[in-house]
């Protein structure tokens, strides 16, 4: 009786993908990577019955729900995220440990994708003098235009520059991004001298300046959003200058160079992408090729809504049922470009976020900050007063503590015993401190396919600092008491939605644990191409075959 039950399952599960029997190709005509910027697991559940039935539901519905996806390191931001997604593996391997760090040789914090050796174009302003020169290894989208001597294409676009020029790779045909300052899509000379007609002729149809001539206005009647806060809740910034922080926004007390660059705060900016990148599946003709094509989509305006409002907040209701509708119109333009059954899509996010701290207090919650500038005069008083010199606290950043090893080795402190000392103090200090841990204790370990040690995961021998600390839960490094924030190794930052749809995609639903590192094996599988070097993840989806 066991038998024929699992028997029964096998045949179910292998029904679910009868439809895809009837195609040929041995391989993707496109590869669709979305990634959603701070989007939390749970809002595919909270707001599921908002949804219509061709977004998030059809994913969910007729794909591969992995219930139970995490991230594994820290910090949790958007660069650091989007590396990790199209490389396979953390930031000990592919080097972006976070949206910007503190170069100790140079002296100064440096933003993850700027180049000065390149150009902006499509804009007179350094807006895209980037590149991706400092990711350390391969995407996937690399490895795709390896295995056939650069004859797939591979493009990539966003609102955010990072998340665009990331997930594209070194070897990206072109990746495209939002200036606000211009109202329009942008890229850098790293990858072409002039922007393609198409793109211009987008961009002279000005659609930032007529999305932001309408309000800011709810989807559905306001009875049903009754399952987040009210209107005005704990802690929601007014972002647009209104006086106040409820429905409708309006824009009106800004000009029209203001409200381009607002738009990345309202849904608006979401509308905005889309009609960008299904205009770019149209006019590349993505995934009508000989070989298959990868494009990565990063929508960038829910990170900006939820920063300021919060996750409890109708604004990110609204901001998902809108989203909703921008997914379903992509997934309509695939199913007739390529078509039905061509497109393997991928959903996840990189990161998700924490409650509001207003939200938090006001329920009793416990939750702070630790101001780091702060931190830095005490803990230099600190070494003053044991030490006998000044500035051996270099830098405090994201977490990481940069000595001064110029002064360390000038008055021959033994480096040791100095972080020894630091450390007991801090913790004697603060304790808001959860998890505190030294460069020198790291040597020698490698990162794992796990969550049993997120520092170790997110340190980079070149890049991180010497001392390595986090926070107790729902504390952080800035004062929060309007918007939110995430980077920490917390469930409300760390678990995010993964989504598998369409080319050999068989319906269902599992809470096994995964990663986000587990996403570009399972292409790479699928693909049947070499992973990145450096990958950590494992396949979680088996090749479909048919009998």
């Amino acid at each position: 009786m066991r038998l024929l039950s699992i028997i029964a399952v096998c045949i179910l599960a292998l029904g679910s993908c009868n439809h895809l029997s009837n195609t040929n190709n041995n391989k993707p005509k496109l590869v669709i990577g979305i990634v959603i910027d701070q989007m939390r697991y749970d809002y595919l559940y909270r707001f599921y019955d908002q949804y219509g039935e061709n977004g998030f539901k059809r994913l969910m519905n007729q794909g591969m729900n992995f219930t139970y996806a995490q991230y594994n390191y820290v910090p949790t931001y958007t660069a650091t995220g989007h590396a990790s997604i199209y490389t396979g593996t953390t930031p000990y391997y592919h080097g972006i440990i976070s949206n910007d760090w503190y170069d100790r040789f140079q002296k100064k914090e440096l933003y993850c994708v700027s180049d000065t050796n390149y150009s902006t174009v499509g804009a007179n302003d350094a807006s895209g003098r980037m590149s991706p020169k400092n990711l350390k290894t391969s995407t996937i989208g690399d490895q795709l235009q390896m295995s056939n001597n650069g004859l797939s294409r591979v493009f990539s676009v966003s609102i955010k520059d990072r998340a665009a020029i990331l997930p594209g790779g070194h070897m990206a045909d072109a990746a495209y991004w939002y200036d606000g300052a211009i109202g329009n899509f942008v890229t850098s000379t790293y990858y072409m001298k002039e922007l393609p007609q198409w793109v211009n002729k987008f961009n002279e149809k000005q659609i930032p300046a007529k999305l932001m001539s309408s309000d800011w206005t709810l989807s559905l009647a306001q009875g049903e959003y009754e399952t987040v806060m009210p209107d005005d809740g704990p802690g929601e910034k007014d972002v647009f200058d209104e006086g106040k922080t409820t429905f409708p926004h309006v824009f009106g007390k800004h000009n029209m160079s203001e409200k381009l660059e607002l738009i990345k705060n309202t849904p608006f900016g979401n509308e905005l992408l889309t009609d960008f990148v299904i205009d770019l599946i149209k006019q590349e003709k993505t995934g009508q090729g000989k070989y298959t094509d990868f494009l990565a989509v990063s929508y960038s305006s829910t990170d900006y809504i939820g920063h300021a409002y919060g996750p409890n907040s109708m604004e990110i209701m609204d901001t998902y049922i809108k989203l909703d509708k921008q997914l379903s119109r992509i997934v309509d333009e695939l199913d007739k470009n390529p078509g039905k059954g061509n497109y393997l899509l991928f959903l996840t996010a990189d990161h998700a976020v924490k409650p509001n701290s207003a939200y938090l207090k006001a329920n009793h919650v416990p939750t702070g900050f630790i101001d780091i500038n702060s931190m830095e005069r005490t803990l230099n008083a600190f070494c003053q007063k044991q030490y006998g010199v000044s500035g051996l606290i270099e830098k405090i950043h994201d977490g990481n503590i940069y000595l001064n090893h110029d002064i360390i080795n000038k008055q021959k402190i033994e480096i040791h015993s100095f972080c020894l000392n630091l450390v007991t103090h801090m913790l004697d200090t603060y304790p808001e401190i959860a998890t505190i841990t030294t460069k020198e204790k790291l040597k020698g370990k490698y990162p794992e396919r796990s969550m049993s040690n997120f520092i170790l995961n997110g340190f980079n021998p070149v890049l991180s600092g010497d001392i390595i600390f986090e926070l107790t839960a729902n504390y952080g490094s800035e004062d929060n008491s309007t918007g939110t924030t995430h980077s920490s190794s917390y469930d409300y930052d760390t678990h995010v939605p993964l989504l598998f749809y369409g080319w050999h995609i068989c319906e269902g639903e599992s809470n096994q644990e995964v990663y986000v590192e587990d996403i570009v094996p399972t292409i790479a599988s699928l693909l049947h191409i070499q992973e990145p070097e450096g990958t950590l993840g494992v396949p979680i989806i088996k090749p479909f075959k048919k009998y």
